[in-house]
């Protein structure tokens, strides 16, 4: 137990060291994830003049030694949260990241209630008067006849 308690620990102490040591981007990386602030197309589908004078800002960045959060900060201060292509994970952002998330959980609750009423909603089959006693006597020789 000893030896548990001192590897959690340890591994909580090393968490911010391996969060904080971020990975250097490439260029085809952040070409994915910013727009075009001319035609509106991630900048590895567009070929406009402002998006080849952004990708120049973004190679001697990584060329500086930035890291990629770095650059998407220096874009966004200069362009606005509009060069990203996907929302930011703070602030008003989170609601476009969590919304479709809330709504198909809302609708997977919504069918799961419904069903469940409809399948509990419905009649029994009722069933009807009885046969006449000759009738079902006539039914029944019928049907033998045919299985034989």
């Amino acid at each position: 137990m000893r030896t548990f308690v001192l590897v959690l620990v340890a591994t909580l102490l090393a968490a911010p060291v391996a969060y904080a040591s971020e990975p250097h981007p490439t260029l085809n990386e952040l070409e994915g994830e910013v727009m075009c602030p001319v035609c509106g197309t991630t900048l590895d589908q567009s070929s406009s003049p402002a998006a080849q004078q952004i990708k120049r800002v973004i190679a001697s960045r990584i060329a500086a030694g930035d890291t990629k959060s770095q650059i998407k900060d220096r874009l966004v201060a200069e362009y606005g949260g509009a060069i990203l292509a996907a929302p930011q994970h703070k602030g008003f952002g989170l609601l476009a990241w969590w919304l479709p998330i809330a709504g198909i959980i809302a609708a997977a609750a919504i069918v799961g209630v419904g069903a469940w009423r409809w399948s509990r909603g419905r009649e029994p089959l009722l069933a009807g008067p009885p046969l006449d006693p000759a009738l079902e006597a006539r039914l029944n020789d019928e049907l033998r006849r045919l299985d034989d």
